[in-house]
């Protein structure tokens, strides 16, 4: 099922998210849904929290940069209670949008590689370092976890620039081709 996603201004995308355990009510049912949501909105990655559940959950589909990676044609992930435990690597800015701010792109400085420590959909432990575009998704996705979000991410002035966007957001006037919620 596609689930609304909850947009700038919403109490839920500024929380810290609570761990889960594999008794999580309906857990399955809402990765599925998660990963629906994502693909029906064309995203990469979604949070727990931009479905309005403020647990540490995110899912990733990284299969849309297989053109200029193949090895992740079938990168498809779902992280559970995950922590960021090393970065490392020059930081890389990359034009980055989010779910939660429709029709917004800019220019975020993130370190290009990352160790994590998850659980999987099976709450199978992993320790795994990742990269490029996918080290990425991770650490935009764990920020949510944490309650911060990518326009935190830019210099004061560069978000002094795009307040009125922003505030729009927060105001329901902008468009979106996927179910949103205030």
């Amino acid at each position: 099922m596609v689930l609304p996603i909850y947009v700038y201004g919403s109490p839920v995308l500024k929380k810290t998210a609570d761990e889960i355990d594999k008794t999580y009510p309906d857990l399955q049912t809402l990765i599925a849904d998660m990963f629906e949501t994502m693909a029906y909105a064309n995203g990469i990655g979604l949070a727990a929290p931009q479905v309005g559940k403020s647990i540490r959950l995110f899912v990733l589909d990284a299969s849309a940069f297989a053109d200029e990676n193949p090895e992740l044609k079938n990168c498809r992930k779902v992280f559970i209670n995950p922590i960021i435990s090393e970065l490392a690597g020059e930081k890389v800015g990359y034009n980055e949008g989010c779910l939660s701010f429709p029709k917004l792109h800019e220019d975020v400085y993130r370190e290009s590689r990352v160790r994590v420590e998850y659980f999987d959909d099976n709450f199978e432990k992993h320790d795994e370092w990742f990269d490029g575009i996918v080290a990425r998704i991770i650490q935009h996705e764990y920020d949510h976890l944490e309650g911060k979000l990518f326009v935190e991410r830019l210099s004061t002035i560069r978000r002094k620039l795009i307040a009125s966007k922003l505030k729009r957001i927060t105001k329901g006037d902008f468009s979106s081709s996927y179910k949103t919620k205030l």
